[in-house]
C-alpha cells in the first residue's frame, strides 16, 4: 500500500508494560509493534486476559502508577512520543486528536 505521509500517524514500537504485585512483577504488554497510517484502521484482536486493553491504556498514558509502570518503547502520534508528554500534554491530546472505544462485551458483541 502507498502511503502520502513519510511516517506513520501512530506508531508503537517495543512497547513494554508491567504490573507490581504481591507475587512479583507481571509483564502484560511485551515488545508490541505496530504502525497504523491515515485511512487504515487497526483491530486488535485475542483472548481475555490477552493484554488488548493494557495496550491501548499504555498508548494513552491511562496506566495507574504504581501498580503499573511503561518500562520500554516509544509510541510516536503525529511526530510526537506520548511516552515522554507531561500528564497536561497528554490531556490536550486525548479525545481531541487520539481516543479509544470501549467495548462492553455483553451489549457490543450481544446477537
Amino acid at each position: 500500500m502507498a502511503h502520502e505521509q513519510t511516517q506513520p500517524l501512530l506508531s508503537v514500537e517495543d512497547l513494554v508494560t508491567e504490573f507490581r504485585t504481591n507475587e512479583g512483577t507481571v509483564r502484560a504488554v511485551d515488545k508490541v509493534r505496530y504502525q497504523i497510517w491515515p485511512g487504515e484502521t487497526l483491530a486488535v484482536v485475542g483472548e481475555s486476559g490477552s493484554g488488548k486493553s493494557v495496550t491501548a491504556m499504555s498508548v494513552l498514558g491511562l496506566i495507574a502508577q504504581p501498580p503499573g509502570r511503561i518500562v520500554g518503547g516509544r509510541v510516536m502520534f503525529e511526530g510526537r512520543d506520548l511516552l515522554t508528554l507531561s500528564a497536561a500534554e497528554m490531556r490536550a491530546i486525548r479525545g481531541k486528536s487520539i481516543s479509544m472505544i470501549f467495548q462492553d462485551p455483553m451489549t457490543s458483541l450481544n446477537p
